[in-house]
């Protein structure tokens, strides 16, 4: 028996494992349902802001590799994420991300 978990929890668990020595603060999260005719899933609006000492190289690597990084969600599978923005004031030790994702059920 599969056990399932919501798409935005799991989604949250994998951004955090993406800057684990580092404060993580979510924003802003929006998530709705989505479905296509053979896939179910979540869309999921995201704004968080990492900080810390190293804060801007983080954001650097997760932004590069984000077309390319995977994430592990129980129960989930991300099809898709893309940058929509970030932020970077001049002397500050933080970085605003904004992303929109598209999970699907993995069943």
């Amino acid at each position: 028996m599969k056990r399932f978990t919501d798409a935005t929890s799991e989604v949250l668990r994998a951004l955090r494992a993406s800057f684990v020595a580092l404060e993580l603060v979510f924003e802003e999260i929006r998530s709705r349902s989505w479905a296509s005719v053979t896939f179910s899933g979540a869309r999921h609006e995201l704004c968080f802001r990492v900080s810390g000492d190293g804060a801007a190289e983080a954001a650097d690597r997760f932004i590069h590799h984000l077309e390319a990084r995977e994430f592990d969600l129980r129960g989930h599978i991300m099809a898709d994420m893309a940058l929509v923005s970030e932020e970077r004031p001049d002397g500050a030790d933080w970085v605003r991300i904004s992303v929109e994702a598209l999970t699907v059920e993995d069943c």
